[in-house]
């Protein structure tokens, strides 16, 4: 019943050429201790699921995506984000480009265990054009309309972040939006959580509303890393706030000769402790606001 395990252990587990899911929503928790432990290592030809941010971004600027299929890949207040632009313009990564409700779907349909969801979402525009993978199927019913029918997004691993979790695999969200992150991690053969607190299994069973927090079954999880501000320059309400003039930094380096280098040699190279100090430590990341819309 003790799965923790450290980011190295985790990337240990990963092979070249998976499916990897990536939780969390643009630049909202982002498992992002855990995409630095793989920038770190020599995993490569990665198909990467996600509703994407920075993370995306870093692991295409980094060379380890064959294929994306996303929805999109923002920062909000940076519509696009660079590094994931660069590599799209520049042809250096397959794509399934899909609406948001579709990569719902297909790792909705994956998570019940079937082949494809129909959904009338897709039909008329040209994501049918630029993905012919995706078929239509006949209704068996009287309504005598095709349908689009979204396949499943099946995962490999699902990489996500919560705030706390135990070392049995039990996970709680405190934030307002839980995204798609229990459909990611009942998608995936194994989910690796990162979380701000590790905490004592009576401390989660201590508030009787606790479980309200708690967004898919602890057996979904394979293994629980410690990673306090593991979200960061992502945000994780109601903790923290997204980093802002990080991210800033951070999108100067795709404009650069050489930028995306300087960034891993000062943010990712050195490891995660040095990372923490580097950007001013947990405190912080505690002070950076939360957005307001």
């Amino acid at each position: 019943m003790d799965k923790r395990m450290t980011s190295a252990e985790m990337v240990a587990e990963l092979r070249d050429g998976m499916t990897i899911g990536i939780g969390g929503w643009g630049p909202r928790r982002k498992p992002m201790a855990l995409i630095r432990e793989i920038l770190r290592s020599d995993l490569k030809d990665l198909t990467v699921v996600a509703y994407g941010g920075a993370d995306v971004g870093m692991l295409c600027a980094a060379g380890k995506v064959k294929k994306l299929v996303f929805a999109f890949v923002s920062l909000d207040f940076i519509p696009l984000e660079p590094h994931f632009r660069k590599a799209r313009q520049n042809g250096a990564i397959e794509v399934m480009e899909i609406d948001e409700g579709m990569l719902l779907l297909g790792l909705r349909a994956a998570a019940m265990g079937v082949p494809f969801i129909p959904t009338a979402v897709g039909l008329g525009t040209d994501v049918l054009t630029h993905n012919p993978e995706i078929k239509l199927v006949a209704s068996p019913y009287a309504d005598g309309k095709d349908w689009l029918a979204m396949p499943a997004l099946k995962l490999d691993a699902a990489l996500l972040h919560v705030d706390r979790a135990d070392a049995r695999g039990v996970c709680q969200i405190l934030g307002p939006d839980h995204y798609m992150d229990d459909l990611f991690a009942r998608a995936a053969h194994k989910t690796y959580v990162s979380c701000d607190e590790l905490v004592e299994p009576a401390q989660l069973h201590a508030d009787p509303a606790g479980a309200r927090l708690v967004f898919w079954e602890r057996n979904r999880t394979h293994g629980v890393i410690h990673a306090p501000g593991g979200a960061h320059p992502s945000s994780c309400a109601p903790s923290y706030g997204f980093d802002k003039k990080h991210f800033d930094l951070y999108c100067q380096s795709a404009h650069q000769p050489d930028g995306w280098q300087a960034y891993f040699d000062a943010y990712v190279r050195p490891g995660e402790a040095a990372y923490l100090k580097k950007v001013g430590g947990l405190e912080a990341i505690h002070r950076l606001p939360l957005p307001v819309f």
